[in-house]
């Protein structure tokens, strides 16, 4: 990304707020689509999770290689659980 890392992560906890957010504000029809969005945002941040486990950098208690490789393994069960808490 082309902007400084402590504006990314604002940036990314912004829009993690939004997206959480939406799913009580927006109609029943639309809940399913939101699930999906907040599904894609997780897939389009799981990059940027990878790189920090594989520099070793540390951030928000994630400060082992352990806790970060945890995080990568609860990604996709965080896409699923977005996906299957907003189906019909």
């Amino acid at each position: 990304m082309p902007l400084d890392k402590d504006d990314t992560v604002v940036y990314s906890g912004v829009v993690e707020i939004v997206l959480g957010s939406s799913i009580i504000l927006v109609s029943d029809k639309k809940k399913e689509l939101v699930g999906k969005v907040i599904a894609g945002f997780f897939a389009a941040v799981f990059p940027g999770n990878w790189a920090q486990y594989k520099n070793h950098r540390n951030g928000f208690g994630l400060d082992t290689d352990q806790k970060r490789l945890a995080r990568l393994f609860l990604q996709p069960l965080l896409m699923l659980w977005a996906i299957k808490s907003t189906q019909k």
